[in-house]
């Protein structure tokens, strides 16, 4: 596989703020987009063999899929609030249009692996498992938004995690590159990024075992981080919270990871 740039940086204004499809990373599975939109403000987009997972970062949007309304969809103000996101599960053939009700930051989460058995779902914030992963300064907090054991996709994993200013995650380092279950699952991803304060950042690390793939990343709020393979663990410096919204899919929809074994030790087990 060639690899391209794993950072792509974001856009400080207007509606666009960072985009990949699966031709920029040289990849089969994930595409992202994050846009912001101003009040009244309309987007829309064709999923046609794609399926799509729309996550409302911030904001209240409505939203149509083939002209069926689902209103009201968000909430926040932050993606920092100890709130789950409002999410909609969108099916390949649809056309969507999103019109936002007050200023919103929206994520369009898409994989070129569709089904045409799949159906429109709203995602309940509600009923997103919501859990505390990690200890001590490896901690941090995660909601499934789309997570594995819930059926409504056929290829799309969408989980979103807020790390502590001063703490690691996706930690210990491990990856899931390679077919070869029940030890590990071939997944593509993408970190979406986001710093509070705003004007900071956090640093990400993709590498292989070879390194062949060895890249270092200061991330900034908005960028996006591409995973092809390889490990890739993050660290939010002292004064900086990290949240990062993830997407991953592949041929299978089955996350299973392995840990980097020079690393493995510090894994608490019980």
């Amino acid at each position: 596989m060639k690899v391209k740039s794993l950072l792509s940086k974001a856009r400080k204004t207007g509606k666009d703020i960072v985009q990949i499809t699966p031709q920029d990373a040289d990849w089969t599975y994930v595409g992202f987009k994050a846009e912001r939109l101003s009040a009244g403000e309309t987007t829309r987009t064709e999923t046609g063999s794609r399926e799509l997972c729309i996550v409302v970062l911030t904001g209240r949007v409505d939203i149509r899929v083939n002209g069926e309304l689902y209103p009201g969809q968000g909430g926040r103000d932050s993606v920092f609030e100890d709130k789950a996101p409002a999410a909609l599960y969108v099916a390949m053939g649809s056309s969507v249009e999103v019109q936002a009700s007050a200023p919103a930051e929206i994520a369009f989460c898409y994989s070129s692996l569709g089904s045409p058995a799949k159906k429109t779902k709203v995602l309940d914030p509600a009923a997103m498992r919501r859990s505390v992963r990690g200890q001590g300064s490896n901690q941090r907090f995660v909601c499934d938004i789309l997570p594995q054991d819930d059926l409504s996709a056929e290829s799309l994993l969408v989980v979103e995690v807020v790390t502590p200013a001063g703490h690691s995650s996706s930690y210990p380092p491990h990856k899931h590159d390679t077919d070869n279950e029940p030890y590990e699952t071939r997944l593509e991803e993408v970190y979406y990024h986001r710093i509070n304060p705003s004007q900071g950042f956090a640093f990400q690390r993709v590498y292989t075992d070879d390194r062949s793939i060895d890249e270092t990343m200061a991330v900034e709020d908005h960028d996006l981080v591409s995973v092809p393979r390889g490990y890739h663990p993050c660290v939010a410096p002292h004064g900086y919270d990290l949240y990062y919204l993830n997407v991953m899919a592949g041929s299978k929809r089955h996350w299973i990871f392995k840990n980097d074994p020079a690393h493995e030790w510090m894994i608490v087990q019980g």
